[in-house]
């Protein structure tokens, strides 16, 4: 009892990324430039998406909800990382856990959005006719709320096995937020099981919407081929070159955080997080705006309007 506690009452220190003390400041104002720029890309989006009736199909449907995530994600993150920039941070245990378990969420929930948008547009361009049927207000409703409970589900697993552990030795956390592979290498009990977990169920995560996306495509690109009309096809890898190279962004760092962890000393794996956690969520907009010709024009429009 008096060790359950003592891991209650524990209170962490995050030791933020390293840095030199005299760039702190010059850090601060950069990566308070990007997550400005995250939220307001992401937000700016959705409202695009909400309020032009052009965009109210399912593609965009599930753009915008994934807009949302990278914009959860990276409000999960990088306000403590900012506050570690001018003070050293100090999280309570409870704190540590609720920020885990959101990160979790939308990490995963990110993968499953993007998996449905790639069988989205298989569907789209390998089954125009029947796209309708298949496709339907219900099904897409169904796999969003699939890929939030999904995501919910993978936290609370890992969240349960994390209040097994016990923290008696040290309270530092060699990271910048509260990630579970730092805190299995803070804690005075064996974290074989948990590390166990995080390989079967990450890696079952990523083979299952790796596999998805990769056979979407690889219709995806036999139907383009066969296409004769150069304007259609032009247009579709367009389309789906936008998604695949958000599909690489995203999984090539999370692999080498969750799946494959012991590739890299612990500062890449500091700097694997930083791209997946903040500058993956600041780039996903413009990689979906600047290819996307309509969400071009009317972004263009609705400056001059406000103009």
């Amino acid at each position: 009892m008096a060790m359950k506690n003592e891991t209650w009452l524990t209170e962490f220190i995050l030791t933020g990324l390293p840095h030199q003390t005299e760039w702190q400041i010059l850090l601060f104002i950069l990566f308070l430039g990007i997550y400005l720029i995250t939220i307001v890309g992401n937000l700016g989006l959705i409202t695009l998406i909400r309020n032009d009736s052009n965009f109210h199909i399912l593609m965009y449907f599930f753009l915008g909800n994934l807009a949302f995530v990278d914009a959860w994600l990276s409000s999960i993150v990088t306000p403590k990382m900012l506050v570690n920039f001018l003070t050293m941070s100090k999280i309570p245990f409870s704190e540590c856990m609720i920020q885990f378990f959101s990160f979790v969420i939308s990490a995963i929930t990110e993968c499953f959005l993007l998996a449905a948008m790639a069988y989205d547009r298989y569907v789209a361009i390998c089954k125009p006719l029947i796209y309708p049927v298949i496709m339907t207000n219900r099904l897409c409703s169904q796999l969003l709320v699939l890929s939030f409970v999904g995501g919910f589900l993978h936290a609370l697993i890992h969240e349960s096995f994390l209040f097994r552990l016990t923290f008696c030795n040290s309270n530092i956390i060699h990271h910048f937020y509260c990630d579970v592979l730092p805190l299995f290498k803070i804690s005075c009990t064996d974290p074989s099981l948990n590390y166990l977990l995080v390989f079967i169920f990450s890696g079952s995560i990523q083979v299952f919407s790796i596999v998805t996306i990769l056979l979407s495509y690889t219709f995806v690109l036999f139907t383009i081929l066969k296409k004769k009309s150069e304007k259609s096809a032009s247009k579709a890898f367009s389309t789906c070159g936008a998604h695949l190279f958000s599909v690489t962004l995203h999984y090539v760092p999370s692999f080498f955080m969750y799946v494959h962890p012991t590739s890299s000393e612990e500062n890449d794996q500091e700097m694997i997080s930083l791209f997946y956690a903040v500058i993956i969520p600041v780039i996903n907009p413009f990689i979906y705006s600047l290819r996307n010709r309509q969400i071009t024009d009317s972004l263009r429009k609705a400056l001059k309007k406000n103009a």
